[in-house]
């Protein structure tokens, strides 16, 4: 049943859905046809996977990925992005890599599924995905460029929601926190009146989880909140955070 683990490799995936993945990935983000005979795939439409400039991205990411050491790894597959895996229990281990042409997948594993301690893709799959490589007849075709859209500037140049990155000192410059009320305060009445200081607007007001307002205001008063103990957060236009929790009582 599909959870949270699907984010950590936590899904059963054959060799063909994974290679047909990363060939999505090498082509720009539209779905390729992975077939055994000349004419293609019954039903075969070649829809987009993911976007042309996610797409290059991943590829520039998994390219930089540390080598395996031993034969396949030298200069000539230098272009090769790539990426290993471990299943649970050292049941399956697997390496899947591209360049510009190619897409090439090793699974390694027992056919029954039993475990096979101390095995991972790292170690076994990936110097014999890049000894794949190497046996190419011509060599490995450098991964395409950046398409028109892809956003590549300094951090300082990004759209104010994208710089998730920032010095600690600008950081602590520019934090955003809620001055009042101050936490584990003990509130008498039916309403909050809350201030915060720094940040950058808009702000997204949050009751015990739910949105009560967004606006640029530095002050509030706040409604959504019952008798008894609340967490009050509030987020900025630069995903800062800050959360109190306090008590609310009968006067």
């Amino acid at each position: 049943r599909p959870g949270l683990a699907i984010a950590l490799g936590g899904l059963g995936v054959n060799l063909n859905d994974l290679v047909g993945l990363y060939g999505a990935l090498a082509n720009g983000g539209t779905r390729i046809d992975l077939r055994w005979q000349a004419s293609p795939s019954a039903g075969y439409v070649p829809s987009a996977v993911i976007g042309r400039a996610a797409a290059w991205h991943v590829g520039d990411i998994l390219r930089g990925v540390a080598r395996p050491f031993g034969p396949g790894s030298g200069l000539r597959t230098r272009h090769i992005a790539y990426k290993t895996g471990t299943s649970y229990g050292h049941r399956d281990a697997w390496a899947i890599g591209y360049d510009g042409a190619h897409v090439i997948g090793v699974w390694m594993g027992r056919a029954d599924g039993t475990p096979v301690p101390g095995a991972f893709g790292g170690g076994l799959a990936a110097p014999v995905l890049f000894a794949a490589f190497e046996r190419l007849e011509q060599p490995p075709v450098p991964l395409g460029p950046p398409p028109p859209e892809t956003l590549i500037v300094a951090n300082v140049a990004l759209p104010a929601p994208l710089q998730r990155f920032g010095s600690a000192a600008d950081d602590r410059a520019e934090a955003m926190q809620i001055v009042y009320p101050p936490e584990g305060a003990m509130i008498e009445g039916s309403t909050v009146v809350a201030r915060i200081e720094g940040g950058t607007a808009p702000f997204i007001w949050l009751a015990n989880g739910a949105l009560i307002a967004r606006t640029n205001r530095r002050e509030l008063v706040l409604p959504g909140f019952e008798l008894g103990f609340s967490v009050l957060a509030v987020i900025d236009a630069r995903s800062r955070s800050d959360n109190v929790g306090f008590e609310l009582r009968l006067p």
